[in-house]
């Protein structure tokens, strides 16, 4: 059963109908349509528009399709052109003209703006709980490595002493505005377009509230046009989705670095690697490279639904159909990474041995040795020059600042004195960072608290719903 077949004197051609079909995609909606069917029909009977029996009688048939999918005892035939018009011919097979009631001051513009909302707002929640869980994972072991001393980097260089925790807790903060990012998105897509009918609402006195209201909305949409036509929560939640992805795939790309050899920072799970077909010494950490490898995925989700929106006149096109695909397979590919990445994390073991050990090389304390001097009088400015030109002679004798002789360091300056040594060292270094935010094994406590305790607070607000019909 086509909903438009009226004007129309020949079926569509098999191989259009294929192509202009959504109900391989959006069949997944199914339980959304329902709901959003019951809260329709409720509010028509409220109003008078259809009987209050009738209403009754539509939404009973209702739960019993939505009940047979979830049993399997009814399955979605995948010769409908779309959810849409497979829930509303199931209906009429069962309640004959009660079901054709149904869609009574409505269009399917209204209808799929609704039914994307009320999908994404528990997708949206599902990943929201997700992230969360991974930052509690990094703050439990940041609490674990609060005072593992390790190098940090700029532009990939050793360049100043942080320790294990500190850097995990730089992934807490970036997930912690995806979760803003995600229930931020969210706020804005709890508005309930329908009502709208197909541009232009309609002529039946509709309790716009109520639908709203029964759905869990916070609001109506505020104009028709727009009702119908607005995808912005979609390029929303591809873009807050997209940009967690990133932040994933950096992390990825740090835990592939620190598992290898050459840094051997961290050492994965077997159950989170894999092997060589030819070489047995192999642990490879494919997990992390196919996150970072789908992060890529999600960008381009997020770049289909810009560009399918960009050139779109008011109000409904048909390239509006488009949205589903991409925004459904972003917040696809989000999710199954989170569900790999988060235990991946959780498992793997920390070396904090070797990373002292690279932590010791590289003259990551040189700031800290012009800050002494600094400390002693001298300007900064020629606390570096001394610093800078201390690290050269040290490289070219193969000496570090700590094994270099308090004779050699007062030939460069005679501030330079046997407590030197103890204000270079690692531990120094680190435990003297303690301005906010900084690497202070203390500070990282302290932070690491912090955010479990806004996790312990932190609650989707839309996994309820609205109230019962």
């Amino acid at each position: 059963m086509k909903l438009w077949t009226g004007r129309f004197h020949k079926e569509l051609d098999k191989k259009t109908n294929d192509f202009n079909s959504s109900i391989r995609f959006d069949s997944r909606m199914a339980k959304e349509d329902i709901e959003g069917s019951i809260a329709h029909a409720t509010m028509l009977g409220a109003c008078g528009v259809i009987d209050q029996k009738e209403a009754e009688r539509i939404c009973a048939g209702l739960e019993g399709i939505l009940a047979d999918l979830e049993s399997g005892a009814l399955e979605i035939d995948p010769e409908a052109e779309d959810i849409h018009t497979f829930v509303e011919a199931e209906l009429t097979a069962r309640l004959g003209d009660a079901g054709k009631r149904l869609h009574t001051a409505r269009s399917r513009n209204d209808q799929v703006a609704l039914d994307d909302r009320l999908y994404l707002r528990k997708q949206c929640g599902m990943l929201y709980g997700q992230i969360k869980e991974l930052i509690e994972v990094l703050c439990k072991k940041a609490l674990d490595y609060k005072g593992a001393v390790m190098p940090g980097y700029t532009h990939l260089q050793r360049a100043q002493p942080i320790t294990f925790g500190h850097h995990l807790m730089a992934y807490a903060e970036m997930f912690q505005r995806d979760l803003a990012r995600l229930k931020d998105a969210a706020q804005r897509m709890n508005v309930c377009p329908l009502g709208s009918g197909a541009l232009a609402g309609t002529t039946y006195p509709l309790d716009r509230a109520m639908s709203a209201r029964l759905l869990g909305f916070d609001d109506y949409t505020h104009n028709s046009l727009d009702g119908v036509s607005d995808r912005d929560f979609c390029m929303e939640t591809a873009a807050a989705v997209a940009i967690a992805m990133v932040h994933l795939s950096r992390f990825s790309e740090e835990i592939i670095l620190w598992c290898s050899w050459e840094f051997k920072f961290i050492e994965l799970d077997d159950a989170f690697s894999t092997g060589s077909s030819i070489m047995p010494q192999k642990k490879n950490p494919d997990i992390a490279e196919l996150v970072r490898g789908k992060a890529g995925r999600a960008i381009g989700d997020l770049t289909t639904l810009l560009s399918m929106m960009k050139g779109l006149p008011l109000a409904y096109n048909k390239d509006m159909q488009e949205d589903k695909e991409a925004v459904f397979d972003a917040v696809d590919t989000l999710h199954i990474c989170l569900t790999a990445f988060v235990p991946m994390v959780d498992t793997m073991k920390v070396l904090p041995e070797n990373m002292r050990k690279a932590a010791a090389k590289g003259f990551i304390n040189a700031t800290d040795c012009a800050d002494y001097l600094v400390g002693k009088g001298l300007p900064f400015r020629d606390a570096y020059k001394v610093t800078g030109a201390l690290v050269a002679y040290c490289i070219d004798h193969d000496l570090t600042l700590e094994t270099l002789p308090l004779e050699e360091y007062q030939k460069f300056h005679a501030l330079f004195a046997e407590d030197v040594y103890q204000a270079i060292s690692l531990d120094t270094c680190v435990n003297g960072r303690k301005v906010p935010g900084g690497p202070a094994p203390e500070n990282v406590e302290k932070e690491a608290q912090r955010v479990l305790a806004l996790m312990q607070d932190a609650v989707w607000p839309y996994d309820e719903g609205g109230e019962t019909p």
